[in-house]
């Protein structure tokens, strides 16, 4: 394990509004196994790239959304 500036259990968490078991269900992980690598502020590197994955899908799936969105304002425009 390697030790990180910002955590990114944290970070994630923080940005999709989660808690770590809300968290924790949907990458995988127990609450205490995140709450553990934030208190030692130490993260594996498989924690790490599951959770990078994890936001970019979010992400990208917030982004499909939005484009959805915009095509059907342009579909109601254009009618």
């Amino acid at each position: 394990m390697e030790e990180k500036e910002i955590h990114l259990v944290k970070k994630v968490s923080k940005e999709l509004g989660m808690t770590y078991k809300e968290l924790g269900e949907e990458i995988g992980y127990s609450d205490s196994m995140l709450r553990q690598s934030v208190s030692k502020n130490k993260i594996s590197s498989q924690l790490e790239k599951v959770l990078r994955v994890y936001l970019k899908m979010r992400r990208l799936e917030q982004k499909i959304k939005d484009d959805k969105k915009v095509k059907e304002m342009i579909k109601t425009f254009l009618n």
